[in-house]
């Protein structure tokens, strides 16, 4: 399955996800691809968008080789490959002190526009545009599951078998639009797949301020 680009991917997991319309989820987009999609997906369901800040580890001397991953807390999870690959705890400690610094930038900038929500008692969909090695969501997964979630979703547009099923593990339910047998990258089945900017993201969350006195009417008329 090929998608025109992360809009038509986000309409399609909306779409899968109706049935949690009006019950107010909150949408974890994961920075900085799939804040768009969150940003999407939140205004069909009439719920809230947020961002759930995780990144990747990389191998040294190959960055985009995914060993693990990190959240902005400093939790850290390392794949079965990591050791393989001959990394020491030196190697993975300055590779983590790295992606928190920028984990720590990151989140000063969003915070300012958009206040984090919290995830507790609620619905919860964490949102990726699509799934390699599984790092970046298990690591999202483990941070949200942390603080109590009603309900904890995983949702993207593509991913192989095995990474999906590693996540199956940790979420209460799994949406994905597509699981092919040759997987190589995300990009692969996109047919526009530019980088999104940090810029982006912001723009994005200014939109979509928390509205706690819209949810206290809400709560008062239902009563």
């Amino acid at each position: 399955m090929y998608f025109k680009n992360r809009q038509h991917a986000a309409v399609l997991l909306a779409e899968k996800l109706v049935q949690y319309k009006g019950q107010n989820p909150l949408v974890l987009g994961i920075p900085r691809g799939a804040a768009p999609m969150a940003k999407i997906i939140a205004d069909a369901l009439d719920g809230e968008i947020d961002v759930v800040l995780v990144h990747k580890l990389g191998a040294p001397g190959n960055p985009e080789l995914a060993v693990g991953s990190v959240d902005e807390s400093g939790h850290v999870y390392l794949r079965e490959h990591a050791r393989a690959l001959g990394l020491s705890d030196a190697d993975i400690e300055a590779e983590k002190k790295r992606q928190m610094e920028m984990l720590r930038e990151r989140r000063a900038r969003y915070t300012p526009v958009h206040p984090p929500i919290n995830p507790a008692g609620r619905i919860v969909i964490v949102v990726d545009n699509g799934i390699a090695t599984g790092a970046s969501m298990i690591a999202a997964l483990r941070s949200v599951r942390e603080k109590k979630p009603k309900k904890l979703i995983a949702a993207a547009a593509v991913a192989p078998y095995e990474s999906l099923q590693e996540i199956r593990a940790l979420a209460d339910e799994v949406v994905c639009l597509d699981v092919p047998p040759d997987f190589y990258a995300v990009g692969q089945f996109f047919e526009e797949f530019t980088q999104v900017s940090d810029e982006e993201v912001i723009a994005l969350l200014r939109q979509s301020r928390p509205q706690p006195m819209k949810a206290k009417a809400s709560g008062e008329e239902a009563a």
